[in-house]
């Protein structure tokens, strides 16, 4: 892969309209105006109502999607311009192409999330069980093998791809019309359900599969092997690595700080955690900072913005040390694993911890078994209604369903895409109200 190709700013969508030398009415560039065209979408705002980790606020806000997405695309914005820094002075004739590394990244990183679905990894977990375990089953010989394995995958990852690049009924051709370069910095596994691994992620659906190739050859990504006699598996583009930076470093110090803020965490017990990310002059210095202030919530921010800033230096060291193996396709991992020994070995205490007193806590489990419940019915329902959609319950529900989504399809596959297209973009709020709805635990006011 060279960059002059993966920079480019071609529309998905406005090929044909194309034109490098073509002057805008704004000084904006044409990744800002990415960033601007997410910032300002719906399904963008909806993740306002999804859950992050913890339970959407009661008295103590902390972080749900769109809170950890902004944030995300601050600290992409940092590695991006970090490496673009240098990049520019290895390839002078590239300065203009690459001055634009930042932008993209930014942008990316506001969408990474927008294909999960209501209640995170419970919510996919609901969607995946239904066909691998329930109802969903009689399903399985109406469809392809690759069919099959999205619905018993369905991953949010692959999602937020189908969101920005598919044309939805009445909407344009081409989704978001984003720049290649911005779609392609969020498909973090570039291959399809069947080649999944086994935690489950892939990066694009079959009926996706032609956008993502499209997209693939434009930029000149190469195709790394074949699996199974037909699934190509692809190198990443470039500046995914620095999108899922961004997001590793976000997610994992975020939810430390939220979780002192619940008092899961004592104050202690965080300071120690994150101090140990610093050598020990460093770590006095901060020490010597933090007593600057005496609120608690100041000094473990002041403490947490220090390891970002850690964290962004050495992934950004990483991805520059590492720029040839990554245009090859072979890196392996992602950044935050090949860090300095310091940082990553702090990283993982922080992860380990996390997953048992955070991921484990009551108060996550407590949404998690109430989001798998309420999205499993909610699939039960609807796939009922869609296949039959005769009935006169099923003539109810399916008049709930906005336009945009292709309920009449005339494939099994398209039929079950639409109702996972449906839900996939509800919020928290919206499902847990029409789960009420449905069951009769909520009726509206006479």
């Amino acid at each position: 892969m060279n960059w002059d190709k993966l920079l480019t700013t071609k529309r998905f969508g406005l090929e044909q309209y194309h034109n490098p030398q073509a002057s805008h009415h704004d000084s904006r560039s044409e990744f800002q105006r990415d960033f601007d065209r997410l910032v300002f979408s719906a399904p963008f705002r909806r993740l306002q109502n999804k859950t992050q980790v913890f339970p959407l606020p009661g008295s103590v806000f902390v972080h749900n999607r769109l809170t950890h997405s902004l944030e995300v695309s601050c600290v992409g914005r940092s590695l991006g311009n970090n490496a673009a820094s240098t990049l520019k002075q290895r390839h002078p004739h590239l300065s203009e192409q690459l001055d634009s590394i930042g932008s993209i990244t930014q942008a990316a990183c506001l969408a990474h999330d927008m294909g999960n679905p209501p209640f995170g990894h419970s919510g996919e977990k609901a969607i995946n069980t239904f066909f691998s375990e329930g109802n969903g089953l009689s399903l399985m010989d109406k469809m392809s093998k690759e069919q099959w394995s999205d619905c018993t995958h369905f991953e949010g990852n692959a999602n937020a791809f189908r969101i920005l690049t598919h044309q939805f009924n009445g909407r344009r051709e081409g989704g978001f019309v984003l720049t290649y370069p911005t779609v392609a910095s969020i498909v973090k596994y570039p291959y399809p359900s069947v080649a999944a691994t086994k935690k489950g992620k892939f990066g694009f659906f079959d009926s996706d599969k032609a956008n993502f190739e499209k997209i693939a050859t434009e930029l000149g990504i190469d195709s790394l092997s074949t699996i199974n006699g037909s699934a190509q598996v692809y190198s990443r583009f470039p500046l995914v690595y620095l999108v899922e930076a961004a997001d590793d470093i976000c997610y994992q110090i975020m939810d430390i700080e939220d979780a002192h803020k619940l008092k899961i965490l004592t104050t202690a017990e965080t300071k120690d955690l994150l101090l140990q990310y610093f050598t020990d002059d460093r770590k006095n210095k901060i020490i010597e900072n933090m007593q600057r202030v005496s609120d608690t919530n100041e000094q473990i921010a002041y403490l947490r913005s220090c390891v970002i800033g850690n964290l962004t230096d050495s992934c950004t060291e990483c991805f520059l040390d590492n720029e040839q193996n990554i245009l090859q396709g072979k890196f392996e991992g992602s950044l935050i694993k090949h860090i300095n020994d310091r940082s990553r070995e702090a990283y993982k205490v922080c992860a380990d911890l996390s997953v048992r007193k955070i991921y484990r806590s009551s108060e996550v489990l407590d949404v998690e078994l109430a989001g798998y419940k309420i999205i499993y019915m909610l699939m039960e329902e609807l796939i009922q209604a869609v296949f039959n959609p005769g009935k006169a319950y099923s003539k109810q529900l399916l008049e709930r369903i906005p336009q945009q989504y292709d309920i009449n399809a005339q494939t099994a596959y398209g039929k079950v895409q639409a109702m996972l297209d449906y839900v996939s973009g509800m919020t928290d709020v919206y499902a847990l109200g029409l789960y009420q709805k449905i069951t009769g635990i909520s009726l509206p006011q006479v």
